[in-house]
């Protein structure tokens, strides 16, 4: 499925996919391996989880504004290599610091900060220079071939980590995701695309201002800070509930995980052709209203038979939540000037990824107030209250793309050409 879609795209976009492929894979396999190496290796507990978790996601609070003006100002490929770099490096340290019995969860939190920075500058840049190498009307395909990527790595990366922290320990298992990210800085340096960044000065709050001021875009980071402040918690109850409440080991952990990357292919697979036959806005509308009982059902997990809703669960919300992703992702690249695109981008993970730090710290301290299983409840129904906007709010569902800044009927104030540039 993926070699069919990279058959019908240009060897940019080949390459700029395939860059993500393996970033991705190298991703999920830290996502499993190194809370478990706070867990397992260095003892953690609930608070001291929720820390890790706030760290992995601070860069985007401290740097998510910043690297949108960047972005806009300068070249992306460059940005996007360094990035990588920057984080393979940084994750590096992990095993060797291992190997010597010389790891700290100090160390553990000094490499989570640096891998975020790294992670807010690449994720802007990245969805910023996508439109650089597909057309408008390409970009609900790219965007699909990019989540497929990302499902894939979903469904066989945690896998592989918990086998790999199952057989090499944890701290050597990360040891993938730096070598993935050093191959995907060689394939991204080795894009060919046209970049016209802005250059000069650019204002730091024209994204802010311009996301704040189009009523779509708006919704999305309300609803995007709501939905990463619960998964600051989700973070915590899923290893603390699967792993150290009910006893599932490591392999058998990363294979629960990848239960999520089976629908998100396959959402990832028909996305497309769902926008292009009910619309942007209906589809943003239909995943969220899909995902409110999928949520309630995942909080059932429990010993025996129940063990399954959690793989179950996530598979289901993740494709209907990748069908939401594509659609509202392809939306806003297609409506945003180009000079502000990095701007845009940066603000609305700013406003959204910003919020995961201090829903990490939260869960962390509910976690040392309730019971591990009470946490997943708090956790499903957050989720729950996160995705309502989407569904209750009518504009949604009427919501198409137009030639006028993406106003049409939804009333959007975006402007039609970029605001100029604060001296």
């Amino acid at each position: 499925m993926i070699c069919a879609r990279l058959d019908q795209v240009t060897p940019a976009l080949r390459r700029y996919v395939t860059a993500d492929g393996f970033s991705q894979f190298g991703t999920q396999v830290t996502r499993v391996a190194l809370p478990l190496v706070a867990l397992l290796v260095l003892d953690a507990g609930p608070f001291e989880l929720g820390l890790l978790g706030a760290a992995e996601m601070i860069g985007f609070l401290l740097f998510g504004l910043p690297a949108g003006v960047w972005v806009d100002r300068l070249r992306r490929k460059p940005i996007l290599v360094t990035a990588d770099v920057l984080r393979a490096v940084s994750l590096a340290s992990v095993p060797v610091a291992a190997l010597f019995d010389a790891l700290t969860l100090a160390q553990l939190y000094a490499v989570a900060v640096i891998v975020s920075i790294g992670t807010a500058f690449f994720d802007v840049a990245h969805m910023s220079f996508l439109p650089s190498i597909v057309t408008k009307e390409q970009l609900p395909k790219g965007m699909g071939t990019l989540e497929s990527v990302r499902s894939l790595a979903g469904l066989f990366g945690p896998g592989l980590g918990g086998w790999l922290v199952q057989v090499l320990t944890a701290p050597i298992a990360i040891v993938a995701d730096a070598v993935s990210y050093l191959i995907s800085a060689v394939l991204l340096a080795s894009v060919k695309a046209e970049e016209t960044p802005a250059g000069g000065r650019v204002s730091l709050m024209e994204g802010l201002r311009y996301v704040l001021g189009h009523p779509i875009l708006r919704l999305v980071g309300l609803v995007g800070a709501m939905n990463m402040f619960v998964s600051g918690i989700w973070a915590i109850v899923r290893p603390l509930y699967l792993v150290d409440e009910l006893g599932v080991g490591a392999a058998a952990y990363g294979l629960m995980i990848s239960g999520a990357g089976v629908g998100g292919l396959l959402g990832a697979f028909v996305a497309a052709r769902v926008i292009a036959r009910f619309g942007h806005g209906p589809t943003m509308f239909g995943a969220a209203a899909l995902m409110l009982p999928l949520f309630v059902l995942v909080a059932f997990t429990g010993p025996g038979w129940r063990l399954a809703l959690y793989p179950i669960g996530m598979a289901l919300i993740s494709l209907v939540a990748v069908l939401h992703n594509v659609a509202q992702g392809s939306y806003r690249q297609a409506i945003c000037p180009e000079a502000l695109r990095g701007r845009m981008n940066a603000s609305l993970r700013f406003l959204m990824w910003g919020s995961l730090p201090l829903g990490g710290v939260v869960g962390g301290l509910l976690g040392e107030a309730v019971t591990v299983h009470q946490l997943l409840w708090i956790g499903s129904l957050g989720s729950v209250v996160a995705n309502l906007p989407f569904v209750l709010v009518p504009a949604v569902r009427k919501l198409k793309i137009t030639d006028d800044g993406g106003r049409g009927s939804t009333a959007a104030r975006a402007p039609a050409s970029p605001p100029r540039s604060a001296r």
